[in-house]
């Protein structure tokens, strides 16, 4: 038997709420996470260790991404502003989220 469980907008999707619970379990695939997070602050570290920190513009399937607003840190020193910014897909190491700046 289901427990009481409160989700919002439960009745406005034609699937069932165990359908719904199924859904909010599943997994998010890396394209998933890259999709929602265009337009948010990111930090990008490269293979080399330099972090780059902007908003991410776009991304395509090599990981090719343009930033803006973009600032370079090396040791987690600012040593650079650049404004937009280009980085090769294969110097990245990996791409995560940062919290708004203020």
């Amino acid at each position: 038997m289901w427990k009481h469980i409160s989700y919002p907008n439960v009745f406005s999707s034609p699937l069932s709420l165990p359908e719904k619970i199924k859904m909010s379990l599943r997994k998010q695939t890396p394209s998933d996470f890259l999709k929602q997070i265009i337009g948010r602050p990111v930090v990008v570290k490269l293979n080399s260790g330099v972090d780059y920190r902007g908003v991410l513009a776009c991304l395509d399937g090599y990981m090719n991404i343009a930033l803006e607003q973009t600032e370079e840190y090396v040791n987690g020193q600012l040593k650079n502003k650049y404004g937009d910014a280009f980085i090769r897909g294969n110097n990245v190491l990996y791409i995560s989220t940062q919290k708004r700046r203020m």
